[in-house]
């Protein structure tokens, strides 16, 4: 069905339209820089002054990790490898209810602005430090990935410097980051995933009409191999199936979404606990369209190049550029379309650095700068924070000339999220939800996982894994436009007018190699395992080492600090029962919010029941925050 045009440019009306994206993406930055409390204090610049409504913040949490990644990547893998992917979709639920009511609660018991500030509390100093540099590894990195990838697709279609594009994201998204702070970036994301949407539900229109509807471009993509739903493989060396996806996805996403500060920073400017689990619930289901429009978008983009794939053919050099050579191909015509459609790329990567920005700037300010200078005053702090914001808008550019050489931008992306991610999760969920982890295990823990991940990781660029692939074909392609590539083995079928290629990586050697080391099955892991690896061997380490070394006694941990998983999904259980599973600690009952004066954000404490069945009132808090707690002897605690 294709017809690729041989002129792909930009039109004047494109760079017009393109121009226009960049100048509102900027201009709500200046507008937020001028209005309200000019972002002259941390609280306005960092949390949005903690008054935000669950839409945009919904928004902003779509938009800040599967933004430009899922524009350029999600489709690609959809078209090269299948629509195994889409299963993601079905993590996201359970990522969603773990983060509202497991993990969130705890940041907002503790009134924090850095995620990072719970794990001093719980452990020291020095574990809060490890976590904020891990952190801030992770963004730096991940961002750097999503710059690069909107502007190699941005000069892959324009003819503009690639360089000079990455240039051009980092700036704009640093300026507004700077000027406009939170509610800048929130407003930005916004606009940015509506954007997405439409360019996502305009591939999708076009190119079904063309192909003669969505069932005709279901048919062709089944005849394909890209319609495989059900593999249920246990092999966790193979790249997706149904248990990688499902498992693996939770964790990984939950990593994101749970702990990871740009996403609690979010959340966090909601009023309360309640509107912030209402953001994220909306969130997890803006997710839900956006993997599946972006899913689809692989599907009709595969049925469109059926017979005459461009990757193969060599009119593009990455599987990440294939979007925006369809996008050129079937709207090259209507001026102003391909800038349009091409400027949601890059928008939406401008939404995921502007988030990673300002939250890069808040856990520095506050895990580093405050705990140095504690006493500095609100306008001197307000000003650091901004300048750290632009400085690691700087470093990000340069990371992106790192994310040239990390391979298709996706699963970069996600694998950055386990190796890192995956650990992260594990040092927080050792703390919040296994009581006798110490400091020492934390930390052990911690390096143990980053260790183990990045090991892993590293050996499988020595020993790529086998990767299966359905057939992509040249047959529909004139044959003087055929282009071949060295690093792709070839299974070659000629007939007069037609060559079908099926692409198998060369550098990607076959399990019974006898050169192959028997080590290299533990490099061939999958990516999507990768966090719920780091995860457990996190815990594990965490709890054997802090065994080792002296567990923290019950007695000794805050109930603020610790969450109790069964009286927060099995509420219902007898008293007895949860008292078991309680670890030894005393309950604690979290704050209720007063009916119809959520502006005041008044609270009352509901009944605390101690463990031998004494109910305490409290009407309000307790000086230092906390809830009473009635242990066994009938004393009271505060």
């Amino acid at each position: 069905m294709s017809s690729a045009r041989s002129d792909m440019t930009f039109s004047a009306a494109d760079y017009v339209i393109f121009s226009g994206m960049l100048l509102i993406s900027a201009g709500i930055g200046v507008y937020h820089a001028c209005t309200g409390g000019r972002q002259r204090t941390t609280r306005e610049f960092l949390m949005a002054d903690r008054d935000m409504n669950p839409i945009p913040v919904a928004f902003s949490l779509v938009a800040s990790f599967i933004s430009a990644i899922t524009f350029l990547g999600t489709p690609a893998e959809n078209y090269v490898y299948g629509c195994m992917y889409w299963m993601f979709a079905f993590a996201y639920i359970g990522v969603g209810l773990a983060t509202a009511f497991l993990y969130m609660p705890m940041f907002y018991r503790l009134n924090l602005t850095s995620a990072n500030e719970y794990l001093e509390r719980r452990f020291n100093k020095v574990v809060r430090i490890c976590g904020m540099l891990t952190f801030v590894l992770q963004t730096v990195i991940y961002m750097g990935i999503v710059i690069y990838a909107p502007a190699l697709a941005l000069s892959a279609v324009t003819g503009l410097n690639l360089w000079g594009s990455v240039l051009a994201i980092g700036i704009v998204c640093t300026f507004y980051t700077t000027i406009g702070g939170m509610k800048a970036v929130l407003w930005t994301d916004v606009f940015q995933v509506i954007v997405m949407m439409i360019g996502f539900l305009a591939i999708v229109i076009e190119t079904s009409r063309r192909l003669g509807g969505i069932k005709e471009a279901w048919r062709i993509a089944d005849e394909g191999g890209r319609i495989d739903f059900i593999d249920f493989n246990p092999d966790p060396k193979v790249r997706h199936t149904f248990w990688s996806v499902i498992i693996g996805g939770t964790f990984t996403w939950t990593a994101v979404y749970a702990v990871n500060q740009s996403q609690v920073q979010r959340y966090l400017t909601c009023g309360n606990v309640k509107v912030a689990q209402r953001a994220v619930l909306y969130a997890i289901i803006g997710m839900l369209f956006v993997v599946c429009f972006a899913c689809l978008s692989g599907i009709v983009m595969y049925a469109y190049y059926a017979d005459c794939d461009p990757f193969t053919s060599g009119k593009v050099s990455q599987t990440d550029q294939l979007v925006p050579y369809l996008v050129m191909d079937i709207f090259g015509n209507r001026p102003g379309l391909p800038g349009l459609l091409v400027s949601a790329a890059f928008s939406a990567a401008l939404s995921t650095v502007s988030s990673g920005l300002n939250s890069l700037a808040a856990v520095t300010g506050e895990d580093i700068v405050k705990s140095i200078y504690p006493n500095m005053p609100e306008e001197k702090y307000t000003k650091i924070t901004k300048l750290l914001a632009a400085f690691y808008g700087v470093l990000c550019i340069a990371m992106a000339f790192l994310a040239s050489v990390m391979g298709d931008v996706l699963q970069a992306a996600l694998s950055i999220f386990g190796m890192i991610g995956g650990p992260l999760l594990g040092l927080f969920s050792s703390g919040m939800f296994f009581p006798w982890t110490n400091s020492i295990g934390a930390l052990s823990g911690l390096f143990t996982g980053l260790f183990v991940t990045f090991w892993i990781k590293i050996g499988s660029q020595f020993y790529p894994p086998p990767v299966s692939k359905p057939p992509l074909s040249t047959a529909g392609c004139p044959v003087d436009n055929f282009t071949m590539y060295n690093n792709y083995t070839t299974d070659v079928m000629e007939t007069s007018e037609m060559v079908t290629y099926t692409l198998l990586n060369a550098t990607t050697p076959m399990m019974d190699d006898p050169d192959r080391p028997a080590i290299a099955d533990f490099y061939a892991l999958s990516y999507s395992w990768y966090s719920a690896v780091a995860w457990l061997v996190t815990v594990s380490v965490a709890l054997i080492v802090s065994f080792m070394t002296g567990p923290t006694k019950a007695e000794d941990l805050d109930p603020m600090l610790f969450c109790s998983v069964i009286d927060t999904m099995y509420c219902c259980l007898p008293e007895r029962v949860k008292k078991f599973f309680r670890c030894g600690m005393e309950h604690y009952q979290a704050p209720v919010d007063i009916e119809g004066d959520e502006e005041k954000d008044e609270q009352k404490y509901a009944p605390v029941q101690g463990d031998n069945g004494v109910e305490v009132e409290n009407e309000e808090p307790a000086a230092n925050g906390k809830p009473p707690v009635v242990s066994d002897d009938d004393d009271t605690k505060l």
